[in-house]
């Protein structure tokens, strides 16, 4: 195959949007096979089918399909008898009729075809927990508030159905999340005891009496409500089941005003008693964990940040019942983004931003030092412990290799596993780049350039900010794919600023509460060493961004007329505004001082900006909601617009779309357009309108 076949998903939008995509992996009991979930793009090509394949954990074999259904899978998990459970909307043969709801599914590991085993009228939100020694599992649901039971639930949902009403009454903050309402239902989680599932030909139920509430199937496992009346204490930071199935260790929300904090509490599976281990004003804990053994528990503990500084996220370890809790790794600063127990339980495994990766670490439980498992440039994900063998699977990837399953043995030798998505090859190549800021501060991120950048050919570079802004760009994203840019020839900086994780406290410290100040001028300095590159043209940088990458886009409009074009996405704009109508106010608030926030808004220097401006939002995203952009435009257009309204600024609305725009035909627009305005503004080419615009 030719090096310009290989390359031709990034150099055809619709081939891109088309490459398989693995999403997620779980690992069987005995270790011997891994079930990973796959994407691949519908035949309309307009959203994802998803598929469960099998394949062998030791790096033998090829992937088996398990699965093939037109509503796809997802959230996939052992149960401790090796049965695969997973989340689906597919048709339930044994259902009266059928509903778009997705239930819990039971794939056997005996043979046979998947089944249903739950038919709640709100379906299963996903597979919270699995015991890994007996056949409990608890699953997230969510139930209408004034329901006292499963039935009265289905009965309620119908009623609002059948009166085609929406309308949801909240007394309580927030009312919504990311890209979605909040309400009327209430998140719950239900307890599942499957030891007494067996097939067996259900028969047919009797017609309910008229008015009377269909009754849950009795041949079915009757879910127990572990949270009832929960309101949105059920919003969880983690849950896991112990071994035996008789305790639920859970990060539970508790409401405060506009705010909340998550404590950690036991829950008898089989009473739904709740005890309350770990509650501390200001303090969230999340994430728990607990031993192989069932002994011990560990979690994140992280006081809240003040505008003063960010606070930090520890790892502590306690018993089961709470007692002897500990700090472990104290004085490592790094971020946990996952733990779980190592196989003799002496050590956590942890993940972690770290200098541009995102590594897997083991950190001993007796006062060590946590020490790198993995030593390579990849980021890794769901990390799974074998607990025979001790070895590791998981999904690792970088901005050259798009995630991928692998073993990890204990001597860090990592082996390839099978996968139905084949990697492909990506343009160009990538370099790190690091430049020291004023302060003496190491600056450092990746450079990709494209294949025959060099001196005589120098290649113009985007300036390409992460969102966050507690983030780094260390792993692969199918929704920002530089490697699309390095296809059309361009360079792509992708920095980690001040504010960014894996680099310390300290260095995130160097942002809080002016964000306009260090990661603005370490955003400068980097470009400067990079456009220092003879394989660089520096007359040639554009920038660009999305959520707080957008507003650093905003920023450096007001601020700098160096770059010829500026892309600001999903972007803040003016704080005053932000801060009441984001999805979580009382975070952006308690972080910011009241000048702070002044001092940070880029909505003042709107008088300043030079530079065109290419403006995209999504009007169902609510964590920056669509106010920032509809503001920015209106004050491009009073400050910037000709007397005849005309402007060389542009503004993509997506009416149906979110914080990512994620449907893959609005994301060929996304790129299309934004091409379309950098060829103009950094080449100088006739602007072109994307032909799906109109």
């Amino acid at each position: 195959m030719s090096t310009e076949t290989q390359l031709l998903p990034f150099r055809s939008l619709d081939d891109y949007i088309a490459l398989p995509r693995v999403e997620s992996l779980a690992l069987s009991p005995d270790g011997s096979r891994v079930v990973l979930t796959v994407a691949t793009l519908a035949r309309d090509a307009t959203s994802y089918e998803r598929a469960l394949w099998s394949v062998p954990a030791d790096g033998s074999g090829v992937p088996t399909r398990l699965t093939r259904s037109a509503k796809g899978e997802s959230g996939v998990a052992f149960t401790a008898s090796g049965d695969i459970l997973f989340v689906s909307g597919r048709p339930d043969a044994s259902a009266e009729k059928d509903t778009e709801a997705a239930q819990l599914w039971i794939l056997p590991a005996a043979g046979g075809e998947a089944r249903a085993v739950t038919r709640l009228a709100g379906g299963v939100s996903g597979i919270a927990a699995v015991a890994t020694k007996s056949d409990t599992i608890v699953i997230a649901a969510d139930l209408v508030p004034s329901a006292d039971g499963l039935e009265a639930d289905a009965e309620a949902r119908k009623k609002r159905k059948d009166k085609k009403v929406a309308a949801i009454l909240h007394e309580g903050y927030p009312v919504r999340y990311w890209d979605h309402d909040l309400g009327p239902a209430e998140p719950h989680l239900l307890a599942l005891d499957l030891s007494n599932l067996t097939e067996t030909v259900a028969p047919t139920p009797p017609l309910a009496e008229a008015g009377a509430p269909t009754p849950y199937p009795p041949h079915l496992p009757r879910p127990r409500d572990l949270t009832p009346r929960p309101g949105r204490s059920a919003d969880t930071a983690g849950q896991v089941l112990a071994p035996d199935g008789r305790t639920l260790i859970a990060s539970l929300r508790r409401p405060e005003q506009r705010s909340g904090r998550f404590v950690i509490e036991a829950i008898d599976v089989e009473t739904g008693q709740h005890t309350t281990l770990f509650d501390v004003e200001r303090v969230d804990f999340e994430v728990p964990a607990i031993s192989h053994d069932g002994r011990r528990i560990a979690f994140v503990r992280a006081e809240f940040s003040t505008p003063s500084g960010p606070a930090d996220q520890e790892l502590w370890v306690a018993d089961i019942d709470g007692g002897n809790a500990t700090r472990v790794a104290d004085g490592w600063d790094r971020w946990p983004s996952s733990l779980v127990f190592d196989a003799d339980d002496s050590a956590l495994i942890v993940t972690a931003d770290h200098d541009g990766r995102g590594p897997v670490f083991r950190v001993p439980l007796d006062g060590g030092a946590p020490t790198r498992l993995t030593t390579d440039d990849f980021s890794y994900s769901n990390v799974t412990v074998d607990a025979r063998t001790g070895a590791l699977v998981a999904l690792r990837s970088s901005w050259v290799t798009p995630p991928h399953p692998v073993r990890i043995g204990r001597d860090g030798a990592i082996v390839t596993l099978a996968t139905p998505a084949p990697l492909p090859t990506v343009p160009g190549s990538i370099t790190e780049v690091d430049t020291r800021a004023e302060d003496g501060a190491r600056v450092r991120g990746w450079l990709l350039l494209p294949e025959g950048a060099s001196a005589e050919h120098p290649a113009p570079m985007l300036l390409w900010i992460h969102g966050g802004p507690l983030n780094s760009w260390n792993a692969w994203s199918w929704r920002w794919s530089p490697a699309l840019a390095v296809a059309r020839g361009y360079a792509v900086l992708l920095p980690d600023p001040a504010l960014s994780t894996g680099y310390g406290l300290d260095f995130i410290a160097r942002g809080w509460n002016a964000w306009g100040a260090r990661p603005y001028t370490d955003l400068l300095s980097i470009t400067d060493a990079a456009e220092a590159r003879a394989d660089i043209d520096e007359s040639k940088t554009a920038a660009m961004g999305g959520s707080f990458g957008g507003y650093m886009a905003n920023w450096i409009a007001g601020h700098t007329h160096r770059y010829r074009a500026i892309v600001s996405h999903a972007s803040l704009w003016a704080l005053d505004q932000f801060n009441g109508t984001t999805d979580n106010s009382w975070y952006w608030q308690s972080i910011f001082s009241p000048q702070g926030m002044i001092d940070s808004s880029p909505h003042h220097a709107v008088r300043d900006i030079v530079t065109p401006m290419l403006v995209i939002h999504g009007d169902h995203d609510y964590r920056v909601p669509i106010g920032e952009s509809l503001r920015l435009w209106s004050k491009l257009a009073e400050h910037h617009a000709e007397p005849d309204g005309t402007t060389r600024h542009k503004f993509l609305y997506f009416p149906d779309e979110n914080h990512w725009v994620l449907a893959p035909q609005h994301a060929v627009v996304w790129y299309e357009t934004v091409f379309a305005f950098l060829d103009q503004h950094v080449h100088g080419q006739e602007w072109k309108r994307p032909e799906l615009l109109g």
